[in-house]
């Protein structure tokens, strides 16, 4: 489900102004146009009103995309603020009236890998040994770690002898 949380109508010098208010952030926005030859670049830096209402900062941008189905014409981007937890996701979506409806839709959570064949997702048995298995076809599967046994010397440990007995006897 998206949520509608701002909307930007035309001013009188042609620039897209509006709101983007939701409970933890409230902010004039303004879309200014990307000049460039980059055919990644956004479309529009999204600029934000600073507290003073002295001077415009970009929190953003956005890029045109074309909705598969219809054709339609939309924006998609990011608006990040210090303020903000994380930065916002949105949508921008042109109305009858010429205005842009800014839509928030909370990002979806990775997807559960999907379940194995049998209703109580349990592993399929693993399949015994034979010839082809790394142990060869005349020996037996390791017991224990699966690691074998070592090959490395036992280490050694010290006498409890004549040295050791001295020492409790100091």
């Amino acid at each position: 489900m998206s949520m509608n949380i701002g909307n930007l109508k035309l001013n009188e010098q042609g620039t897209l102004v509006g709101r983007i208010v939701t409970l933890g952030f409230n902010a004039v926005v303004a879309l200014r146009e990307v000049i460039s030859n980059n055919e990644r670049a956004p479309a529009f830096d999204v600029m934000g009103l600073s507290a003073d209402r002295r001077t415009w900062v970009k929190i953003g941008a956005l890029w045109e995309y074309s909705a598969n189905g219809s054709g339609e014409v939309f924006f998609s981007g990011r608006v990040d603020d210090p303020s903000l937890e994380k930065a916002l996701d949105v949508a921008l979506f042109r109305q009858e009236d010429g205005s842009y409806n800014v839509s928030w839709r909370r990002p979806q959570r990775k997807r559960e890998m999907p379940a194995m064949a049998g209703s109580d997702n349990a592993l399929p048995p693993m399949p015994p040994a034979g010839p082809e298995d790394e142990h060869g076809s005349d020996q037996a599967p390791a017991a224990g770690d699966g690691l074998g046994e070592s090959t490395a010397p036992a280490p050694k440990t010290p006498a409890r002898g004549k040295q050791q007995k001295e020492l409790e006897n100091a």
